[in-house]
C-alpha cells in the first residue's frame, strides 16, 4: 500500500473510533467538554469555597491537548495523541492551602470538589506554623489571551506531518547519514482562571518542537557519530516549519522559520564530518558559543539557581538547592557575572515557550531583571513568596502542568541581553587568537547546588586567529556559575539574537513538566577549562 494511501486511511480509522455511540457531529474533544457556562461552573465553585469558609479561591477549567508522532528512515514508529479535560480549585482556609481535582465538569461535581478542597486545606491547618502570605492581585474581570499563531498544529493533518518527518529523513539519508530518528510534539493548552479576587481569564497556548538524530558510521571501525536538530522549540503553530532560514542549520527566531529538511541535510554532512574530526587538548580555550548551545547553560546555571523555592530549601529532592542564596541578594554586590552580564526574566516574551498572559494564579505576566551588571538584584517568585523578599506582588510566574496538578513557581523565560552594539557573530570569531565555536545541546552535569558544572555540545569548530580553521571532538567545557558568566569578553548584537529552550523541564513531586525559553547572542568566554572527554572514558 502507498504510503499516503495507509495515512489517509489509518487517519480515518483513528478518528472514527474516537466517537461515541450515536455521535453524530463531532466537535474535536475526545472529553466530554462541560455544556454549562464554565464562568457559571467557576463561580458556583467560588461561593461553595467562600460558604465552607475559604478567605481566597481560584478554580482552573483545562483542556490539554498533546501530540507525538516518532518516524525511524522510512517506518511511522509512534502516533500518540492524548486529550484530558478537568477542574482544579485551591483555596487557602485558615491561613493554609487546601486543593482538590475531578475529570467529572458538572455543577454537582463543582460544588463536591470545592468543598473537598476547604476541607483539606483546614486538615493541613492543623499542622501549619506560620500562615500563608497572599500578596494581592488586581481584579482584571473578564479577558483572554491567545498564542499568536497562523496555522493551528493540532488541526494538520496527521498524514502532512508525517510526510514532512519521512522527508526529512530521506533528505538525511540522501546526504549521507546511516540512521535517522524524527520528531514532531506540539501542545494545546486551552485554560480558564477565575479567582475570588474577581478575575475571569481565558488563554489558548501553543508550543511546538520539531527535531531529530542523524546518525554516521564509519564501516571499518565501527565507529559513529552523532548530530541533533538545531531547532528551538516555540511558541509558534505549524507555521514555524516553513522553508528559508536565514542561517542555514541554525534557526532565526524573529521573524523566520525552520527548515527541518534543510537542516537534516546539513547534519548528516556534518556527522559524517566528526568521523574524522581532530580530537581536542585539553587545557584553556576561549570559547564562543551559539545561542543553540548557550540556552542549556543559561536553564541550569541562572534559571533554576534563582528559583526562590530552590534558593529557600523549599524544592531539593528534584534537581537541588541552589547557591544563590538570600544572603548574597541581600548584600546588594553580589557577582553572578562580570558587568556586561545582564539577566532578565519575562513571560512576555514574543515566540517564547513560557509566555501567556496571566500566570495560573491569575497575576498578569511581565519582566523584571534577575542580574543587572552582573549583579544579582532579584529572584523568580509567586504570590506566597514575594513578601520574604519585601515585595508587594507576585512575579507572574506560577504554573501547573494539568488541570489536576497544583500550581507552584516555575521558571520564566531567562535570557541574556544583548550587547547594545550589533556585534556580528563574524566580530566574535575574528576576535579569538585561540577558541573553539560550539553549536547545539550535548550531555551536562551540575552539581545539587546549580554551581559546579561540566557541559558538550553538538558541533564544535576550532578558532585560531581570527578564523575557523577545522572541526574538532570530544570536546566538554568545566566551571563553575559565577567564575563563568564573570569569563563573559563579548556578547554578540540583537541581530544575532536568538531563542532556545526546553519543552520539558521538570520539577517538584509529584514531578510536573513546563516549557521554557533562552533568549542570548552568541557570546564568548575567556580562558575556560576545556577537556577531552574521550581520554577521560578510557
Amino acid at each position: 500500500m502507498r504510503r499516503r494511501d495507509f495515512l489517509e486511511l489509518s487517519t480515518a480509522a483513528a478518528g472514527a473510533l474516537i466517537l461515541p455511540p450515536g455521535t453524530q457531529d463531532w466537535n474535536g474533544a475526545i472529553t466530554p467538554i462541560p455544556t454549562a457556562d464554565k464562568k457559571s461552573l467557576a463561580t458556583t465553585a467560588l461561593a461553595v469555597a467562600r460558604d465552607r469558609g475559604a478567605e481566597y479561591a481560584d478554580v482552573r477549567l483545562g483542556r490539554y491537548l498533546n501530540q507525538a508522532i516518532t518516524t525511524r528512515e522510512a517506518l511511522v514508529q509512534r502516533i500518540t495523541s492524548t486529550e484530558s479535560y478537568g477542574v482544579g480549585i485551591r483555596v487557602l482556609a485558615q491561613g493554609t492551602w487546601g486543593f482538590a481535582s475531578s475529570n467529572t465538569v458538572t455543577p454537582e461535581s463543582i460544588v463536591r470538589t470545592a468543598e473537598r478542597a476547604v476541607a483539606v486545606a483546614k486538615a493541613n491547618a492543623r499542622f501549619q506554623t506560620e500562615p500563608v502570605q497572599l500578596a494581592p492581585v488586581p481584579a482584571y474581570g473578564d479577558v483572554t489571551w491567545k498564542t499568536p499563531i497562523e496555522r493551528n498544529a493540532q488541526l494538520v493533518p496527521v498524514a502532512e506531518k508525517v510526510d514532512l518527518l519521512l522527508s526529512v529523513n530521506e533528505a538525511a539519508l540522501k546526504a549521507g547519514a546511516n540512521f535517522i530518528n524524527s520528531q514532531l510534539f506540539a501542545v494545546n493548552e486551552q485554560k480558564y482562571f477565575a479567582s475570588s479576587d474577581g478575575s475571569f481569564i481565558e488563554q489558548d497556548i501553543h508550543r511546538i518542537w520539531p527535531t531529530f538524530t542523524v546518525t554516521a558510521v564509519d564501516p571499518t571501525s565501527g565507529r559513529f557519530q552523532t548530530r541533533n536538530a538545531l531547532s528551538a522549540p516555540i511558541g509558534l503553530g505549524y507555521e514555524y516549519l516553513q522553508s528559508g532560514s536565514a542561517l542555514p542549520g541554525i534557526t532565526p527566531i524573529y521573524g523566520n522559520r525552520y527548515d527541518m529538511v534543510e537542516d537534516a541535510t546539513v547534519a548528516a554532512a556534518q556527522a559524517r564530518e566528526k568521523l574524522s574530526a581532530r580530537s581536542i587538548a585539553a587545557g584553556k580555550w576561549d570559547l564562543v558559543l551559539d545561542p543553540s548551545h548557550l540556552f542549556l547553560t543559561i536553564h541550569e546555571s541562572v534559571g533554576h539557581p534563582l528559583e526562590l523555592d530552590r534558593v529557600l530549601g523549599y524544592e531539593a529532592n528534584y534537581a537541588g538547592t541552589s547557591f544563590a542564596t538570600l544572603d548574597k541578594w541581600q548584600s546588594g554586590t553580589f557577582k553572578f557575572g562580570n558587568e556586561k552580564v545582564n539577566f532578565v526574566a519575562d513571560k512576555t516574551q514574543a515566540d517564547a515557550l513560557g509566555t501567556v498572559g496571566w500566570d495560573d494564579e491569575g497575576v498578569q505576566t511581565r519582566q523584571w531583571d534577575l542580574v543587572r551588571n552582573g549583579v544579582l538584584v532579584n529572584y523568580q517568585a509567586i504570590r506566597d513568596q514575594v513578601h520574604i523578599l519585601g515585595q508587594g506582588a507576585s512575579h507572574g510566574c506560577c504554573y501547573a502542568d494539568s488541570w489536576d496538578s497544583v500550581q507552584f513557581q516555575r521558571m520564566p523565560n531567562v535570557s541574556l541581553q544583548p550587547n547594545p552594539n550589533d556585534i556580528s557573530r563574524d566580530d566574535l570569531i575574528g576576535s579569538v587568537e585561540k577558541g573553539i565555536y560550539i553549536f547545539g545541546r550535548g550531555s551536562y552535569s551540575i552539581d545539587q547546588q546549580r554551581y559546579n558544572f561540566q557541559f558538550g555540545g553538538q558541533l564544535f569548530y576550532e578558532i585560531a586567529n581570527g578564523k575557523i580553521v577545522g572541526m574538532l571532538n570530544d570536546v566538554a567545557y568545566q566551571s563553575n556559575t559565577q567564575e563563568f558568566w564573570n569569563a563573559v569578553a563579548q556578547l554578540g548584537g540583537t541581530s544575532d539574537y536568538r531563542l532556545g529552550g526546553s519543552f520539558f523541564d521538570g520539577k517538584g513531586q509529584p514531578g510536573q513538566v513546563s516549557a521554557v525559553s533562552h533568549g542570548c547572542p552568541t557570546t564568548r568566554f575567556a580562558n575556560v577549562n576545556v577537556i577531552n572527554t574521550a581520554r577521560r572514558l578510557r
